[in-house]
């Protein structure tokens, strides 16, 4: 017995709600539509009850009218294409065997139950049959259309991806009124983010063939007019002039204007004189000055000039916090304005009561017992008279990246419990008394040093990198150096390295947690290379694992692929251009010799062998070379500090050698000498300094044989002069990192070279010489000099012995700034970019040196690291000292080198 849909209760967007007329003699219906409010609900109920029971009467019911229930047999769902009726059925809430009463709310509340699904544009219910007692119910139901596409009309390319981004529009998502609606918010908002003013939007809908049930977007947009800023006006401010404080506001600037004649110099032209002006001018500041060509000339043509509210009011809070800094405790904004000007765009009118500044008077310190008010106050350093700036006392009390604070005081001696609250207790006029309140609690112990996350390295290689040992007192800046090793290892992520104090206030301890996440630390090395047209292609097979474990050699389920975790660099290198060129190294260091001090122990071994002609004859170069280091960890003057001590020996085999190469030409030589470098490394990360230095100086000698052989080394043959090599030879380096906003930072280099001798009688050795140019490294190693990078110049750029044509020095200086910032700091590919300027020189001895006469370059590069290769990277530098660009292309000027595997000297 199924009733026609068009007199039944039903709930549909567009179709206003109808009396029900008709109701047949077998059934009553009643359905409530959508309730906003509980006040429109019972409204909306008792003009249902009144049409129903005038639908009774036309029936001849009884006046009573009373509610009759029924027993639900059965729902059946019609009308629906792509839904599932079982589930449709759950969401209306009623089920199989419930009582329902008509009229009744049942019903009601099962239509409001699916209305809220929001995927219907049309609700009706009718009775499909009733049983005896039991009545059975169909729902009529009219989908909303689902989205085939959507696209954006008026607006540019470069928008319409944008905002495709923004709008969360899914296809096949079915199409609600509160989607179209947070769409067109979406598109306001950012075009008002944009600076547009009067953004319209006409939202089209197409059916569309490719999908039943489904439509088109379009959304039509008209952007308007774009309102930049015109002029920013400061009233009332006397101590910062206004130009400083729009300086402050980072996102609320004026746009581009010149305007060198006002409105108010016309008027005082009217009713002043040459000699005024003139008179004027001349007592006018330096300050003056500038706000008034600031006024008429606004060169801004690279800062946004858009308003945006919230941007604004943030603005409004730095240049208050900037009072505050000076001591306006009570500025304020008393009143801004942000009205259109008559050519339509904006000016923004701040007003700013200033108040008056304050200053600290006196400081007094309450709980303190460990250290006195003096010692405090010395940290603190806050004097009576002082500017009152909330902000440096907040530095100064607690924990600022220097550690020069008085939390930091405390912490470092084991107070973690430690609290300090400062607070006025007296203002008088314009000066403020402060008392400091100190709760120092107990000193904390270290009960366990907990480590998480090493997977490949050993727990030991962490814990002997570890300043915070248990049993001992809490420390914050044990806490940091330890963080800084871990980093320094080079096996983990710097920027996920974890520390986590857990405090147990009840037994006065503290247990420590760090969390590491391992990354790769070996590298391969796999090159080729052009080595001149002499050489011809070199070959390069190198391997760095900076992670062995020697230990586990003889595991075989350590093998993975090699026996990893324990530290130790084992690495191994061969190279090789066929005849012309051969060479092998290998090394091997344990940096804790014993496993219980930081003593380091490394072996190196080396040989190469250079065949090639000169004059027509074979000329052959053959070098062996061993190396074995101790090095160790210094604490004085402090623990930065490491003295490495190589003890070096090479064995040279010369044949038929270019004096372009060595003043040598035929014989052996041997060089045996004794190495010391002392460095301080307070570098914050190994691969992406942010802070910190570096210096290194070297002294490398070999006994005075000069002083107790019998050469004649000013008639003697090169064979017993060179038999054994005799010099003494200097090198420092210095870098410093200086982090100056966010991750960018400045490098600062300096690098100092002097070969000498002891005598004067032996010469300059032709060994252990200094090549400054070039990249800084070469296709292939030969021994017997260094060489210096400059970027943008060759070898012969720089220095050449006009006699021989060797390009080799004993004294050298450089000078570097670069300017770097990184594009990511993963450690699987950390990428940066660097701007650089570069200064070097380059000669024999003193007499001729002058440390300032600079071969200048400067350019631009960029460095890639992949755990597996090292550091890859391409300068291209221009050499100013070259040539002049009246004379020279800028091609001729500027030359790319290329870094594999490290940095160059």
């Amino acid at each position: 017995m199924n009733e026609d849909l068009g007199k039944r209760v039903s709930k549909s967007t567009p179709t206003p709600i109808k009396p029900f007329n008709n109701l047949s003699n077998s059934a009553y219906l009643v359905i409530y539509s959508r309730f906003l409010t509980h006040t429109f609900r019972i409204t909306l109920s008792l003009l249902l009850l009144l049409n129903t029971v005038s639908a009774f009467a036309q029936l001849n019911l009884p006046a009573a009218n009373a509610p009759k229930e029924y027993e639900l047999g059965g729902i059946t769902i019609s009308g629906i294409q792509f839904l599932d009726q079982d589930i449709l059925k759950t969401y209306s809430g009623l089920t199989i065997g419930q009582k329902i009463s008509i009229p009744g709310e049942e019903i009601g509340k099962g239509i409001n139950a699916l209305w809220k699904q929001g995927l219907f544009a049309n609700i009706s219910v009718s009775i499909d049959k009733i049983v005896g007692n039991t009545i059975f119910l169909n729902f009529h139901l009219t989908e909303r259309p689902r989205l085939a596409s959507f696209s954006f009309k008026g607006i540019s390319k470069g928008d319409a991806e944008d905002l495709a981004k923004k709008v969360n529009l899914i296809k096949g998502k079915v199409l609600t009124d509160n989607l179209l609606v947070n769409a067109n918010t979406t598109i306001q908002l950012f075009f008002e983010e944009k600076g547009f003013s009067g953004i319209k939007t006409n939202i089209i809908q197409k059916k569309d063939s490719s999908l039943r049930n489904s439509v088109a977007i379009v959304f039509d947009i008209s952007k308007g007019k774009k309102i930049r800023i015109d002029e920013i006006i400061v009233e009332g401010n006397q101590a910062i002039n206004a130009a400083h404080i729009e300086r402050l506001m980072k996102e609320t600037k004026e746009r581009f204007r010149i305007r060198p004649f006002t409105h108010k110099d016309i008027v005082a032209l009217q009713h002043t004189t040459p000699k005024k002006i003139a008179r004027t001018l001349y007592n006018a500041t330096a300050m003056g000055l500038f706000d008034e060509l600031r006024d008429r000339f606004r060169l801004k043509v690279f800062s946004g000039s858009k308003f945006n509210k919230d941007l604004f009011n943030d603005d409004k809070q730095k240049i208050i916090d900037y009072y505050n800094s000076k001591g306006f405790r009570d500025a304020q904004i008393v009143k801004d304005t942000v009205y259109k000007n008559e050519t339509g765009n904006l000016v923004v009118k701040i007003k700013i009561d200033e108040g008056h500044p304050y200053y600290f008077r006196h400081i007094y310190w309450k709980g303190n017992t460990k250290y006195s008010d003096q010692v405090l106050a010395s940290i603190l350093a806050i004097k009576s008279g002082d500017i009152y700036d909330k902000n440096t006392l907040d530095a100064h009390l607690n924990m600022n990246q220097n550690g020069n604070d008085v939390s930091s005081l405390y912490m470092d001696d084991g107070y973690l419990f430690f609290q300090i609250t400062p607070s006025e207790v007296a203002v008088d006029h314009d000066s403020i008394d402060m008392a400091i309140r100190v709760y120092e609690g107990p000193q904390a112990i270290i009960n366990k040093v907990i480590i998480k996350g090493n997977e490949k390295t050993n727990e030991h290689v962490i814990r002997r990198e570890i300043r915070t040992l248990p049993g001992q007192k809490f420390s914050r800046s044990d806490i940091l150096r330890s963080q800084r090793e871990i980093a320094t290892l080079g096996y983990f992520n710097a920027e996920k390295i974890g520390i986590t104090p857990i405090p147990h206030p009840e037994t006065g301890t503290v247990d420590i947690e760090y969390t590491v996440e391992e990354k790769s630390s070996d590298q391969i090395e796999l090159q080729a290379g052009w080595g001149g047209k002499a050489t011809g292609l070199i070959g390069t097979v190198g391997v760095a694992f900076n992670n062995f474990s020697i230990r586990n050699i003889t595991k075989g389920s350590a093998w993975n692929p090699l026996p990893a975790g324990d530290g130790q660099k084992l690495g191994l290198r061969i190279q090789s251009s066929g005849k012309y060129y051969q060479a092998g190294t290998f090394s091997f260091t344990e940096p804790w010799l014993g496993g219980k001090k930081p003593t380091s122990l490394s072996i190196a071994l080396f040989q190469t062998a250079f065949n090639t002609t000169y004059l027509n004859a074979e000329s052959k170069q053959t070098t062996q070379g061993v190396t074995i280091g101790i090095g160790k960890r210094l604490k004085v003057p402090d623990d930065y500090f490491t003295l490495l001590s190589n003890l070096n020996f090479e064995h040279y085999n010369l044949v038929n050698q270019s004096p372009a190469y060595f003043f040598l030409k035929n014989g052996v030589a041997n060089n045996f000498n004794l190495e010391e470098v002392i460095s301080r490394n307070s570098l914050s990360d190994p691969l992406y300094p942010r802070n910190g230095s570096k210096y290194t100086l070297t002294v490398k000698v070999t006994p005075p044989y000069s002083m107790f052989n019998k050469v004649d080394y000013v008639n003697g043959t090169d064979k017993d002069k060179y038999n054994f090599i005799e010099y003494h030879r200097w090198r420092f380096n210095a870098e410093n990192y200086t982090k100056l906003w966010g991750n960018l930072v400045l490098k600062t280099a300096a690098k100092f070279g002097f070969l000498g001798n002891y005598t004067g009688k032996t010469g300059d050795s032709p060994f252990e010489r200094f090549e400054v140019g070039g990249d800084g490294i070469s296709n292939f190693r030969q021994y017997g000099k260094e060489i210096i990078a400059l970027r943008g110049y060759e070898v012969a750029d720089v220095f050449q012995n006009k006699t021989t044509g060797n390009s080799t020095s004993t004294l050298f200086n450089k000078f570097t700034m670069e300017l770097r910032f990184p594009f990511t700091l993963n450690p699987s590919s950390t990428i940066y970019a660097l701007a650089f300027v570069d200064g070097a020189t380059a000669n024999i001895g003193f007499k001729n040196y002058n440390p300032f006469d600079l071969k200048r370059a400067a350019g631009l590069g960029i460095r890639v690291f992949l755990p597996m290769f090292g550091l890859l990277g391409v300068d291209y530098g221009i050499g100013f000292d070259k040539g002049s660009l009246t004379t020279n292309k800028l091609s001729n000027l500027g030359k790319f080198s290329i870094i594999l595997g490290y940095e160059p000297e």
